[in-house]
């Protein structure tokens, strides 16, 4: 029995308890029942984070003030009769134990006694309270048998314990320390003390009425005191004498108890019959707490792959895998922790184009879920789990009677789900890797040989013929080569790729040439189905043998196309690369294109990319090989783009010339993408969107996912500038999830998520988003959407007046974009959010000379609105100077000027800082027009974030003076914005230390930007200070 009496979960008065990670929906839901019903149910299979859900609803309840009681049971606990509710006695004990009695209760005195119990309460059943000794001028002691008057004698008479050997024991130590139970009836008392083995048992055991009625008493009694939280954890293991007892008292407790029990299901049973119905005992109620009627029943759902890449961020383990984590663990919490910790404790980083460490405890554990199944379960799962497309049908006629009844069984155990058409899917990806693993060769050889005779696919039935077979066959291996040309004609990319390495693995030593030949066909076959484990296995298997140099490459070449983002740490590959393409102008013409890519995403080095990606072209031109060469110019384009080269348009519709004349379209889009991007950059959103929107069905049914992917991003991206912003997260939450399907890095996706929920989302999520986005690059090196997301996660600390972390942000952006050698302000647009914060941190000369370095290029390049956004940031300079006529008249403008560029939301952006500046001059009205017209703009584009930011009411502004509240404040006006954010917080009676807390500064900083404050506003108090800022 493991008990938490009032486990100290969170300070009081703290505030609300973070939900568990992906969680909050469900927590709401709890509260609400309980609020409702005052009961509830929490049930799911093991590890899915019921107590973690139950925790957090405890921390809320103890955050408000209320008392918690935690009861945890254990297996064990079934088989001791009143074990659970005698650590509810002792919770209860622990619980109202005045702080510092110790395990003794302190002699009665003629004082009152500090901290001691509150007032004595009524006993169930009893006409009146007794009287409150505290209350009495001198108060008596208490006898020691529990009890004044006639609650001193029970229904048997005198109480056996309140004299004799006893009279110290049971009610002054123990959990009779506490004097909570002090009012209890002499029977009911002495029953407690039986059931918690503080008195002896009679013969004839203890007295069940009045034990009833003592822990019914007992429960009503902390409840007088304020609302009480019960959290049974484990209820399937509290044993029947106190499943009836807790019933009992629950029935007749008050609303001001609210219980949470947290079940794990048990659909064997102790007996362990798969065919039977699930375990029940001979009393139907005997673990209930309550009619299942009087309660809701939540159910606690595996969490979705998005959640689990931040519950691995929670727990510092890598995400840049979460997707196939997720696949792995099912969205269960504790198996996807097992394996992200697996593999943070591999010796070497596993790489994307590796298997996952499928070992240690993410084994352990699905061993132990799997071995809570009887023995005829696990084989019928182990013959669900050989096949390609399981179901009750399939795994019966493969000898398997009873596979139904096996199946259902399992299924209540939440290790597989079956369909309405008898299909079968496990929770969780390592549970049938599990079984096959677990199993020996003559199982698995006896298993795909009794499905090849049932399968009714021709595919499938070579599949399991060949995986039945020990010995190599080329007869077999010939059968498996034209079944995997089959699969991929049918679009089936995954099962071809598996079956090509199949074949290849089939086919005997002797041909070792043909096996080879098969080894780079099912490399690059994997290539193409984004199977980077596929890829490598059969990579490896191929660089063991004598292959000749242009089959290695190509085998190096299909394993670094399923690299995705993380190509740091394969510069070995690239290596061998380029020495075995010596000589073969084509192959090495591939392999420029492929360092080309590496120099950018992993190096962050354009120079070099374009130069590798010039040569590419020249080589696979030379050879008359189109597609590669317009690979290699859509790389080039990217970064002359990048350098502020004029000729990267050029470049970029020769790429897209040689692209186009390929058929079918959609096939490969690289260079139609890049096109699609550069409008974005050039904001000529619109046409970008129709361009792509007539790309992307092409992509989505002959495409690779990659490309897929980047369009569903660059959409979301396009609809975060122009809206509807529901589109944007709807179109980046789709490049998230085919992210996380195909096991890729999920840091670009994320990266769209963060705009799109800055945007039209929430400010909070996309901090969320960008952070995540952050660690996921730099755990794959990939120093572009590093300094992306760091972009995004500036951007909206700026907007939420975090000014210090954006300021540190920003310039982390900057180096960052610095070291890449970029020149076109138009790709990521840090600049003038790195100035507004240099401005907000009194970093004025620093941020006008950033727009000095910014603008010429931007002029130079024809990049027309990223100099609408150095105007914005200019403006501010201008107010921050006192110049604050022309800075509204310079934001009047730009607003105006964003407007006729289809930019919505950079326009009621630059209204919001043109209000700031008309309540700078004491324009009242004229602030709020601006106001009411951004969040008119905001609301077309449903930018739900920006809107609400339009809605707020400044702090500290009061009601404008003068004639049309017009009247101007020019010592008001010549402070800077970080000025006058610290002088409203001083005048409203924050000290020093609060300010620099509130503000992130340091104490000096704000006594030297007081310093200032009082010289420019001619002050010399805080009083004085306080009286300026009154308009």
């Amino acid at each position: 029995m493991t008990t938490a009496p009032h486990v100290a979960l969170r300070p009081a008065g703290a505030g609300t308890h973070p939900a568990p990670v992906g969680r909050e929906e469900l927590l709401a839901r709890l509260e609400r029942a309980l609020h409702t019903r005052g009961r509830a149910l929490l049930t799911g299979p093991a590890g899915v984070g019921k107590t973690e859900v139950a925790l957090a609803a405890a921390a809320r309840a103890e955050a408000r003030g209320e008392t918690v009681l935690w009861l945890a049971s254990l297996p064990s606990d079934r088989e001791i009769p009143g074990a659970s509710a005698a650590a509810l006695v002792a919770s209860v004990a622990a619980t109202a134990a005045p702080p510092g009695s110790g395990s003794v209760r302190p002699e009665p005195s003629d004082a009152p006694v500090p901290g001691a119990p509150a007032p004595v309460l009524p006993a169930l059943g009893s006409p009146r309270a007794p009287a409150d000794r505290a209350a009495a001028p001198h108060p008596a002691p208490a006898p020691v048998a529990g009890g004044t008057g006639a609650h001193a004698a029970g229904a048997h008479g005198t109480d056996p314990y309140a004299t004799g050997a006893y009279a110290t024991g049971p009610y002054t130590t123990g959990v009779f320390a506490s004097g909570v139970f002090d009012e209890l009836p002499g029977p009911q008392r002495t029953a407690v003390a039986m059931l918690c083995r503080e008195a002896p048992i009679d013969a004839d055991g203890w007295d069940p009425i009045a034990l009833r009625l003592g822990i019914a008493q007992i429960l009503r009694t902390l409840t007088c005191r304020g609302p009480v939280l019960l959290v049974v954890d484990g209820v399937q293991h509290v044993d029947p004498d106190s499943a009836d007892l807790l019933r009992f008292a629950l029935h007749l407790a008050p609303p001001a108890l609210r219980v949470v029990a947290v079940e794990t299901p048990e659909p064997y049973g102790e007996a362990r019959d798969p065919y039977g119905e699930p375990h029940r005992s001979e009393d139907p109620h005997a673990s209930h707490l309550w009619v299942p009627s009087e309660a809701d029943v939540l159910r606690v759902p595996p969490l979705h792959a998005d959640e689990i890449a931040e519950l691995l961020i929670h727990h510092r383990l890598p995400s840049r895998m979460a997707g196939r984590i997720h696949r792995a663990s099912g969205g269960n919490p504790r198996l996807a922790l097992a394996v992200g910790r697996s593999l943070a404790d591999a010796r070497t980083p596993v790489h994307h184009a590796e298997a996952l460490t499928l070992s240690g405890r993410a084994r352990d554990l699905a061993r132990q879920l799997l071995g809570a199944a009887p023995p005829a379960v696990r084989e019928t799962l182990l013959l669900a789990a050989l096949a390609l497309r399981p179901s009750a049908t399939l795994v019966r006629r493969a000898g398997r009677p009873n596979a139904e009844a096996d199946l259902a069984a399992a299924e209540r155990a939440d290790l597989v789900s079956l369909a309405e058409d008898g299909s079968v899917t496990f929770t969780a990806g390592l549970l049938p890797s599990t079984l096959v693993h677990d199993a020996c060769w003559a199982e698995r050889s006896a298993g795909h040989a009794a499905l090849a005779e049932v399968v009714d696919d021709p595919v499938e039935a070579v599949r399991h013929r060949a995986l039945a077979t020990d010995s190599p066959d080329e007869e077999l291996a010939a059968e498996v080569a034209a079944a995997a040309d089959l699969a991929r004609r049918r679009g089936n990319s995954a099962l071809a790729a598996e079956l090509a390495l199949l074949a290849a693995e089939s086919t005997p030593g002797r041909h070792g040439t043909r096996r080879i030949a098969r080894l780079v066909d099912a490399a690059e076959e994997a290539a193409r189905a984004a199977r980077a484990d596929l890829a490598m296995r059969a990579a490896t298997d191929l660089l063991a043998r004598d292959a000749v140099p242009a089959d290695r490459v190509r085998a190096r070449l299909a394993v670094l196309d399923t690299a995705g983002q993380g190509l740091t740490g394969l510069d070995e590959m690239y290596v061998h690369a380029m020495e075995d393409s010596e000589g073969d102008t084509a192959l090495r013409a591939a392999v420029q294109l492929r360092l080309a890519l590496k120099y950018v995403l992993a190096d962050g080095d354009p120079h070099r990319s374009r130069t590798a990606a010039v040569e590419s072209a020249a080589l696979a031109a030379s050879m008359g090989d189109p597609r590669t060469a317009a690979q290699a110019l859509t790389v080039q384009a990217r970064m002359e783009r990048a350098l502020g080269s004029p000729d990267a348009d050029a470049v970029l519709d020769r790429a897209r010339a040689l692209e186009l004349a390929e058929r079918p379209l959609g096939i490969r889009n690289a260079a139609q993408i890049l096109t699609i991007r550069h409008a974005l950059f050039d904001d000529r959103l619109v046409e970008a969107r129709d361009e792509l929107g007539a790309l992307l069905p092409l992509v989505q049914r002959r495409g690779s996912v990659e490309d897929a992917i980047e369009l569903f991003r660059t959409l979301a991206e396009i609809e975060s500038r122009i809206g509807p912003c529901s589109a944007a997260l709807a179109h980046a939450g789709q490049s998230l999830a085919l992210t996380l399907e195909a096991g890729l890095s999920p840091g670009p996706a994320w990266y769209a998520l963060a705009l799109a929920e800055t945007a039209g989302g929430s400010f909070a999520r996309a901090a969320s988003y960008a952070r995540r986005s952050a660690q996921a690059s730099e755990e794959e090196g990939d120093r572009v959407f590093l300094s992306r997301s760091r972009y995004a996660l500036g951007r909206v600390q700026l907007v939420n007046g975090d000014v210090a972390a954006a300021l540190e942000t920003l310039r982390r952006v900057q180096a960052d974009e610095r070291a890449q050698s970029t020149v076109d302000p138009s790709m990521l647009r840090w600049h003038e959010e790195l100035a507004e914060a240099l401005l907000a941190n009194d970093a004025a000369d620093e941020a006008l000379a950033l727009l000095a370095e910014v603008r010429p290029v931007a002029e130079r390049l024809g990049r027309s609105t990223v100099l609408l956004g150095c105007d914005r940031a200019y403006a501010l300079c201008l107010a921050a100077e006192g110049r604050t006529d022309e800075a509204a008249e310079l934001l009047t403008r730009t607003a105006g000027e964003f407007g006729r560029a289809g930019l919505p939301l950079e326009r009621g952006r630059a209204l919001i800082a043109l209000a700031r500046v008309e309540r700078r001059r004491r324009r009242r009205s004229a602030a709020q027009s601006a106001l009411h017209e951004a969040a008119s703009v905001f609301e077309r584009a449903g930018a739900a974030p920006w809107l609400a930011l339009a809605g707020e009411t400044p702090a500290g502004e009061g009601p404008a003076g003068g004639p049309g509240g017009e009247e101007t404040a020019p010592a008001l006006s010549s402070l800077t914005e970080a000025e006058l954010r610290l002088a409203r917080l001083v005048g409203q009676g924050a000290s020093n230390q609060e300010a620099a807390a509130k503000l992130y500064l340091s104490v000096k900083t704000v006594e030297a930007r007081l310093t200032r404050i009082y010289q420019k506003l001619d002050v010399r108090s805080r009083a004085q200070l306080a009286t300026a800022l009154r308009p």
